[in-house]
């Protein structure tokens, strides 16, 4: 068996080292268009590389999956986080699980997993070549013919396969799927799905480093909501909380053109009357001091007096002086604050899409694609991406498992 895999990164030199485990004797040649192989890979995580995630606090897949999620809770039974730590660990990787539940290298360098995943694909005998940009990928009655084009010599090459995996990743515009205009395929329109926001509230931006480290954000209107740490940054929010939202509402904020208002509860998910509960707990216990002076514990100062100036208190006002109307706008400062978002920002070099291959064009038991036998597709390539917090790399290490394990048996 001759397999062509188009794309080196997580899931196509994870899935490589597979079929060769699988399968020794077979042909396994990995085309990257790149000049090195697992670039994203090398800086996710800010370097440390986000392996997978513990799941603990995960309620239901459909909140860190927006798109993909009946196919991950399938595919999670037969290969998961768990089995994700235990095939790297057994490799020689060690890892550690944080307090956010992410799980990294002890070594806290993701070249660690770059450097694992080529050795291993080295010692099992599969060919990397890169700087090859695939033009086209013909279904013909022996197979498939990959057309590349090498992006410095200009040669042009066919290479024939016997199977292909497709896992090219995210794609940021509608013709970084062009290769497939000779086959039969729904693919949706791929769109930004992990971003921050830029806010036109200068004032808040003069915060720039404050971390709460449990909000929530919303977009009015919608349903749509995030919760997790939020950073004040030079451009507006980020940090996770935020990052959740640009994931779960990725269509929604693309159909706004990125320019709606964006509600912001600095206590997380406490409700209008409990938040009234707490000031008025603290008018009753503190009613000589002013306002600025004491506060949640979980705001810092500057935040505090930023948000007594958005409820327009004065800082010097004391607790017992405060009038009813004073507290509500407070509360809804404190539980409803709107910001205008003007525009996205992209988060580091992280840069994922939702969008792909759509879903319904694959056999969800093996990602085969059902009007080509023998043509497979994992991770990002198609219409699945999650949350951030190791949750899209688990995608790609599960998606390539069941491909491989899919091209061996079928």
């Amino acid at each position: 068996m001759k397999v062509i895999i188009i794309g080196a990164g997580a899931a196509g030199c994870f899935a490589a080292i597979e079929i060769k485990r699988l399968q020794p004797e077979a042909e396994v040649i990995v085309l990257e268009k790149a000049r090195r192989p697992l670039a994203k890979v090398a800086i996710t995580g800010g370097g440390r590389c986000n392996v997978t995630n513990s799941f603990a606090d995960v309620r239901s897949l459909e909140q860190i999956y927006p798109r993909g999620h009946r196919l991950m809770k399938k595919l999670l039974h037969h290969f998961s986080h768990k089995d994700t730590m235990q095939w790297f660990e057994k490799e020689g990787v060690r890892l550690v699980i944080q307090e956010d539940q992410c799980v990294f290298p002890k070594s806290q360098d993701a070249m660690e997993i770059v450097n694992k995943l080529l050795f291993l694909m080295r010692q099992n005998g599969v060919k990397l070549l890169t700087e090859i940009h695939v033009q086209k990928i013909l279904s013909k009655d022996t197979g498939f013919v990959v057309e590349t084009l090498h992006r410095q010599s200009g040669e042009i090459q066919h290479f024939q396969a016997d199977k292909v995996l497709v896992t090219i990743g995210g794609q940021p515009q509608q013709n970084g799927f062009s290769l497939f205009d000779e086959l039969n395929l729904e693919i949706i329109s791929p769109l930004p799905s992990l971003f921050s926001f830029n806010i036109n509230d200068n004032n808040l931006k003069e915060l720039m480093g404050t971390v709460v480290k449990e909000a929530q954000v919303s977009i009015p209107g919608t349903k749509l909501k995030a919760s997790g740490a939020l950073l004040i940054t030079h451009w507006g929010i980020s940090g996770p909380a935020v990052l959740r939202l640009s994931s779960v509402g990725a269509r929604v904020l693309a159909e706004k053109k990125y320019q709606t208002d964006i509600n912001i509860s600095w206590l997380g998910a406490m409700r209008h009357d409990d938040v009234l509960d707490l000031l008025m707990e603290f008018a009753s216990l503190h009613p000589a001091k002013q306002l600025s002076s004491v506060y949640p514990e979980v705001l810092n100062s500057r935040l505090w007096i930023h948000l007594l100036q958005r409820a327009k208190l004065s800082t010097g006002l004391r607790w017992k002086e405060l009038s009813s109307k004073d507290l509500n706008r407070l509360v809804n400062t404190l539980a409803n604050d709107s910001y205008a978002m003007t525009g996205k920002n992209r988060f580091k070099d992280e840069f994922v899409t939702c969008g792909g291959v759509a879903l319904s064009n694959l056999n969800p038991s093996t990602l085969e694609a059902k009007a080509y036998p023998g043509l497979f597709f994992a991770g990002e390539a198609t219409d699945v991406d999650a949350i951030t917090g190791g949750f899209n790399l688990q995608a790609a290490w599960t998606m390539a498992y069941t491909a491989a394990h899919g091209m061996v048996t079928s």
